[in-house]
């Protein structure tokens, strides 16, 4: 096997740039830190459990879900958002791994509190 056959790809390359990007801003990892914890999250949860604007948080999720990082999914007036299933191996590892090194660190311990705290959370009155 010659060495051109083990090089990334450009579009491999592409997709983990994309990725890190997504990742690097503290809003996006705070949200997916979050979703990986729960599994789903509609949006005014996580508004609420960061304590930042609605418009804030679609925008955010919105570069997560262009990046390949998060799936939605409309019911009624609410939006939820997952990790997408179809990720790489390679990705899934990465954020296993964020999660478990600082889900019991700040800000993670403190969005997660709030949360806790919301009352009427859509997924009370509308299971999946």
């Amino acid at each position: 096997m010659n060495a051109d056959a083990l090089a990334p790809t450009a579009s491999s390359l592409f997709v983990a740039e994309d990725f890190f990007q997504a990742l690097a801003d503290n809003t996006r990892l705070r949200c997916l830190m979050l979703i990986a914890t729960h599994g789903e999250l509609c949006v005014c949860e996580l508004v609420h459990a960061l304590e930042l604007s609605q418009p804030k948080i679609s925008r955010h999720l919105k570069l997560l879900r262009d990046a390949g990082v998060l799936a939605d999914r409309r019911e009624r007036i609410w939006v939820y958002y997952r990790i997408r299933e179809q990720l790489p191996a390679w990705i899934g590892d990465v954020i296993n791994s964020t999660w478990q090194a600082n889900a019991q660190r700040e800000p993670f311990i403190s969005d997660t509190q709030r949360l806790a705290t919301m009352a009427d959370r859509p997924g009370d009155r509308c299971p999946s």
